[in-house]
C-alpha cells in the first residue's frame, strides 16, 4: 500500500495550487514507512487527495510532487511523457539542430523537480538534484535515448547536493559514447568550445544565451570589461558585434584558456583575458583611472541560503560601485544575479542607492531573465532565479 503524507491544518492551499515542494514543517504525520525515493500520496488534514510525489526523509523538501491526478501513477510511462513534453517545447522554440545547445529539461519549470538535461550538439548532460529521480535514472536515460538518439549521456553532479538530498552520485558517462574534451556549439553565429565533463554547471551557462545577444549591439565602438567572464560568453558576442576591445576577468585559468581558444576559433583578436580575483582586478583598474564604455557583471551565486543574503548584497554593492566608477559617461552597465534569494526589486533598490552615492544618472533599459528554454512554472516562481539588468549610465 502506498504510504500517505498528511498535511497540517491550513497548509494544503499551496499544494492544491500545484507547488511541488512539501517541506517538513507542513507535514502533520506520515502513515506507513516509506523509504527514501518511494512514491507517497499527499493528503489534506481532512483526508482529501492532493497530489502524488516522491519522499525523502533526508531532505528539507520532504516530498517533491509530480502529479495532481489521483489516477496517474509515477511509473516509467509517466516520466517518459513528462520528458517528451519538455523536449517538444524546445522544438517549438526552434532550439534544436546540429551544433546547437539548449536546456531540454529544467526541473520544476518542466514538472520534473530535481532533473536537469542539457543538450550540447549530439551529447546530453544529465543532472539530478533529487533522490527520487536519481533512483529512477535508468527510466530517464532510456526515455532520453528513445526520444533523442544522442551520441552519449554524461551525468554531472552539483556541489553539496549529496548532503542536501542524501544523494550519492558522481560525474560519469551513463550511456553511449564519451564526449570529446571539447564540443563546439554555435550560439547566434558565435562559436564556443564546451567542456561537458569538467566545466562549471553542465559545461556552459545556457541561461544567458539571449542576454548575451541582447547586450552585444550596445558594445559596438566601445571598450568592454567582462567581469566573471568564464569562457568568454558576453565578451565574445561584444567583440563580434564591433567592440573596440574586450578585457575578460576570471579566477579560473582552465576557463580562461577555453575563452582564448573561443576567441581564436571565431577569428577575434581584440580580446584579452586576465586571471585574478575579480574584485581586486576591478579595484586596480579603477585606481589606475581606466574607463570603459560597457561593464558586464555576471558573478557566481553569492547567496545559497537565506542567512547569506545580507553578505551577498554587500558583494553586489561593491561590484556595482566599482562598475559605476569604471564606466565613462553614457556607458552601459550589464549586471546579473543568479541568486534566487535576491529579487529584481532588491537589485534595483541597490542600484538606486549607488547611483545617488556615486552621483550618476542610471537609467534601466531592460529587465531580463533566463532564455526561454529555462521556463518558469507559475506554480513555483522560486525557479525564476536569473536576473539581468541593462542600464545606461550618464
Amino acid at each position: 500500500m502506498t504510504a500517505r503524507v498528511i498535511l497540517q491544518p491550513r497548509r494544503a492551499r499551496p499544494f492544491y495550487g500545484r507547488h511541488p515542494w512539501v517541506y517538513a514543517g507542513a507535514i502533520a504525520a506520515v502513515e506507513g514507512t516509506p523509504a527514501d525515493g518511494d512514491v507517497v500520496e499527499l493528503l489534506s488534514h481532512t483526508g482529501h487527495f492532493v497530489a502524488r510525489g516522491l519522499y525523502n526523509s533526508r531532505s528539507k523538501i520532504r516530498v517533491r510532487l509530480y502529479t495532481w491526478d489521483a489516477d496517474a501513477e509515477l511509473d516509467r510511462a509517466f516520466f517518459r511523457s513528462q520528458l517528451e513534453q519538455a523536449i517538444q517545447l524546445r522544438r517549438l522554440l526552434g532550439l534544436e539542430g546540429p551544433g546547437r545547445a539548449c536546456r531540454l529539461v529544467f526541473s520544476e519549470g518542466d514538472g520534473l523537480s530535481g532533473c536537469i538535461v542539457d543538450r550540447y550538439d549530439r551529447w546530453l548532460a544529465l543532472q539530478f538534484t533529487s533522490q527520487g529521480l536519481a533512483q529512477r535514472r535508468e527510466w530517464i536515460v532510456e526515455a532520453l535515448v528513445e526520444l533523442l538518439q544522442p551520441a552519449g549521456i554524461y551525468q554531472r553532479t552539483e556541489r553539496g547536493i549529496g548532503q542536501l538530498e542524501g544523494l550519492e552520485a558522481r560525474d560519469e558517462l551513463v550511456w553511449g559514447e564519451a564526449p570529446p574534451s571539447t564540443i563546439e556549439i554555435d550560439e547566434g553565429g558565435v562559436h564556443f568550445l564546451v567542456n561537458l565533463a569538467e566545466g562549471q554547471k553542465t559545461g556552459f551557462y545556457l541561461d544567458q544565451r539571449d542576454n548575451r545577444q541582447a547586450v552585444a549591439p550596445l558594445a559596438r565602438g566601445r571598450r568592454v570589461l567582462d567581469a566573471f567572464c568564464y569562457t568568454g560568453g558576453f565578451g565574445l558576442h561584444a567583440a563580434r558585434a564591433g567592440a573596440i576591445s574586450v578585457i575578460g576577468l576570471d579566477q579560473s585559468e582552465p576557463a580562461l584558456q577555453l575563452a582564448r581558444d573561443n576567441a581564436r576559433i571565431n577569428g577575434l583578436d581584440n580580446l584579452t583575458f586576465v586571471k585574478g580575483d575579480v574584485f581586486d582586478e576591478l579595484d586596480a583598474l579603477a585606481s589606475r583611472g581606466e574607463r570603459f564604455g560597457m561593464v558586464v557583471l555576471d558573478p557566481p551565486k553569492f547567496a545559497r541560503a537565506r542567512h547569506a543574503v545580507e553578505e551577498a548584497l554587500r558583494g553586489y554593492r561593491r561590484l556595482q560601485t566599482l562598475a559605476l566608477r569604471l564606466l565613462e559617461p553614457h556607458g552601459f552597465l550589464v549586471t546579473c544575479c543568479c541568486s534566487g534569494l535576491i529579487s529584481m526589486d532588491m537589485l534595483e533598490d541597490l542600484l538606486a542607492q549607488l547611483a545617488a552615492e556615486e552621483k550618476r544618472m542610471v537609467q534601466i533599459l531592460q529587465r531580463r531573465g533566463p532564455a526561454p528554454d529555462h521556463p518558469v512554472s507559475v506554480s513555483c516562481l522560486e525557479s525564476h532565479y536569473l536576473k539581468c539588468l541593462i542600464a545606461h549610465v550618464r
